[in-house]
């Protein structure tokens, strides 16, 4: 690869995960300059980002944005338009992708399991349930776990759900419901095309949230997980088959639930993410350190991936 190439590090930005996406860009910037390429910019994407890219006049944009407008399709179609590379997926799969729904029409139908769901009007919880509890309240369109309530019937929220109780109702217009899935919360990475490990993430506290995934200390992480080898396979096979399905390139990172009472039965993704975590805490570099690739090398391949 030729490391005189131009990389411009877009990071930052204005969703909820931008303290998140600035630590990845840092991190992704500083290993290019340590194994040794000399044009190396981080831009923190404001509402000017077209102009200044078109000043920067980048070879390719390693794009380090977490949320939207970086993962959902807006960023990939601007990066288009300007006939720029960039690393991660396109515009067509980051659209799928962030919206749970549509990604179940795409990955339901060829087998691979997700839980039943349905879209809500926020303010319809304050007078009925959607579904029999415990179920999960989630954004369409967030990652991170961003937003996620899970309702049980011993819970604080009230029932039904009182208007003055703190949660996503109050900051989203819908809802995914889904039924909540009980068990064990494992993750999945696939780096060009191939499926890494399988992680089980065990938080110290409540569930695995967006404090429990970006504080250290928080969450216990096992990789690999500690789960039969036939589970392991298929949760690998199952997030490699999405991430293709979906048109992924780059990293991708597939979150499961497995309840482990029911075997292969019980496993069901909960949803892809193509724009993964590059910090210190974020699982894509885990896993694939335990695949002897270091975090340099991981940036390197998902530029040389882009470049192709």
């Amino acid at each position: 690869m030729n490391k005189d190439l131009h990389v411009v590090v877009l990071m930052g930005g204005w969703s909820s995960e931008r303290e998140v996406s600035l630590t990845s860009g840092k991190g992704v910037a500083e290993a290019l300059r340590e194994r040794g390429w000399s044009n190396v910019s981080e831009l923190d994407m404001e509402r000017d980002v077209a102009a200044r890219l078109a000043e920067l006049k980048p070879d390719i944009v390693f794009n380090a944005l977490h949320g939207t407008p970086g993962e959902d399709g807006t960023v990939q179609g601007m990066l288009d338009l300007m006939g720029v590379r960039y690393t991660h997926s396109g515009l067509e799969t980051s659209v799928i992708a962030i919206d749970k729904e549509l990604t179940k029409m795409v990955l339901v139908p060829h087998g691979i399991r997700m839980p039943a769901g349905k879209v809500i009007e926020s303010e319809s919880v304050f007078s009925s349930d959607p579904m029999d509890r415990p179920y999960v309240l989630k954004p369409v369109n967030e990652g991170s776990s961003v937003g996620v309530a899970i309702v049980t019937t011993d819970g604080n929220y009230g029932s039904p759900i009182g208007r003055d109780v703190p949660g996503p109702w109050h900051e989203f217009d819908q809802l995914l419901a889904e039924p909540f899935i009980r068990g064990r919360e494992l993750t999945v990475a696939v780096l060009n095309d191939e499926p890494l490990a399988v992680t089980e993430l065990k938080p110290k506290a409540g569930f695995y949230d967006y404090a429990a995934k970006y504080t250290d200390g928080l969450t216990v992480h096992v990789c690999p997980a500690e789960i039969p080898a036939e589970i392991a396979d298929s949760m690998m096979q199952m997030a490699a088959r999405a991430h293709c399905l979906l048109g992924c390139k780059g990293a991708s990172r597939s979150d499961f639930r497995w309840d482990d009472e029911r075997g292969e039965a019980g496993i069901y993704l909960l949803e892809v993410n193509t724009q993964p975590g590059m910090t210190p805490l974020s699982l894509v570099p885990e896993q694939a350190k335990l695949k002897g690739i270091g975090y340099g090398e991981l940036v390197e391949r998902l530029i040389a991936e882009a470049l192709q």
